[in-house]
């Protein structure tokens, strides 16, 4: 069952995507239920594997530490903790679990720093980051790739809120480019704190969260 209702939300969310493409003047409800049901896709997805108490635990604190890592950095425009843990949750603990903790990090933090339509937007880029984290896993055992990986994440963030922006604020072409103008500075911010954060830590991260996973494994063999 979740895998068919995961197949479904994704259907529907290339279709509102398709029709916001088609459409661009009438596009900007049907991309934002098209975000929506992508997150629903990805829910769903999520479902679909067995679960531990402690796995979701596991889970719900690392989005709760990015979320205060992003609220902490706040004051500093475009430096973004969530992208390197969330990536270090999909490296260590898989694409699933990556996903879980970007989305939920963009959710929990967004209650103190302004919840609003741009959410599911942010909750789709950090989960997305996370799950490419997991899909690369095997190329980023590294320091330097690692690093690599995350500062290239943060310019690939920038892509989906500058369309969101676009959607909302304007649809000529000058609006995407005056759009994807403005976001450069903050973007490059984003991604050279990735990259700085990802030096000093990234790998450490790593390696705790997998050996959090193998005791977690062991635990639940043992039980």
């Amino acid at each position: 069952m979740p895998r068919k209702v995961a197949l479904a939300a994704a259907a529907c969310a290339l279709g509102g995507a398709a029709w916001a493409a088609l459409y661009p003047d009438r596009g900007a409800l049907a991309l934002l239920l098209a975000v929506l049901a992508a997150l629903v896709a990805g829910v769903a997805w999520l479902e679909g594997t067995p679960s531990s108490v402690k796995d979701l635990t596991l889970v719900a604190t690392l989005g709760g530490l990015a979320a205060a890592g992003r609220v902490l950095f706040a004051p500093i425009p475009g430096v973004q903790p969530v992208t390197v843990m969330a990536v270090a949750a999909g490296v260590a603990l898989g694409p699933r679990r990556g996903l879980a903790v970007g989305a939920l990090a963009a959710l929990v933090s967004n209650f103190f720093l302004g919840q609003g339509p741009w959410t599911p937007w942010q909750m789709l880029a950090w989960g997305a980051c996370g799950a490419a984290g997991g899909l690369a896993r095997r190329a980023l055992r590294g320091r330097v790739p690692f690093a690599l990986f995350c500062f290239a994440l943060g310019f690939a963030y920038g892509v989906p809120m500058d369309i969101w922006s676009w959607y909302f604020l304007g649809h000529t072409p000058s609006a995407l480019a005056a759009v994807m103008a403005a976001g450069v500075a903050f973007n490059a911010a984003h991604a050279v704190g990735n990259l700085v954060i990802a030096l000093a830590v990234g790998p450490e991260l790593r390696r705790v969260l997998e050996r959090h996973e193998r005791r977690l494994r062991t635990e639940i063999a043992w039980a």
